[in-house]
């Protein structure tokens, strides 16, 4: 799904259902396979499993005045989400949440405690250290497509 062709229904519902597990929009194979197959998924699925890395670097970059962390979940030794943290609110694919509540949604769908930890390196540092994908091996440009999905979402310094 393209950005252009959200829908408001679609962004109500999300706003309003609070933090979900990125587990639950885990890519198929055929998805992990086809970059065009995955980009054609929900703006929501898309960010919550494949991109998540790149919202959450564009979440941080979109306020720069803000002390926004990168933050990933691990299971065992491998990175399986990444979202934008700033105090004690997280942004992901779920939009803004208590932190909290995004680590007990993850937790409880995994079935086991996950290791949080921030991430203090570049976007292609951290790309070439846990195999996720840079802005150029997408089908298209994910940078414009996480920009209008952060913004669809207020920000909770501006509530």
């Amino acid at each position: 799904m393209s950005s252009a062709s959200w829908h408001p229904v679609e962004v109500i519902s999300r706003s309003s259902a609070g933090a979900r597990a990125a587990g639950i929009f885990r890519r198929t194979p055929l998805e992990r396979s086809d970059q065009h197959v995955s980009w054609d998924r929900t703006d929501q699925a898309f960010f919550a499993a494949g991109a998540c890395h790149i919202l959450a670097w564009t979440c941080r970059a979109a306020y720069p005045d803000r002390p926004i962390a990168i933050e990933a979940l691990r299971v065992e030794d491998q990175v399986f989400h990444v979202y934008a943290r700033w105090g004690t609110w997280a942004f992901d694919h779920s939009g803004w949440s208590p932190e909290s509540a995004l680590l007990a949604v993850n937790e409880a769908h995994e079935g086991r405690p996950l290791e949080r930890t921030t991430i203090t390196t570049g976007l292609a540092e951290f790309c070439a250290t846990h195999a996720h994908r840079m802005p150029d091996q997408y089908w298209a440009d994910p940078l414009p497509r996480a920009l209008d999905y952060l913004r669809r979402h207020v920000p909770p310094w501006e509530r």
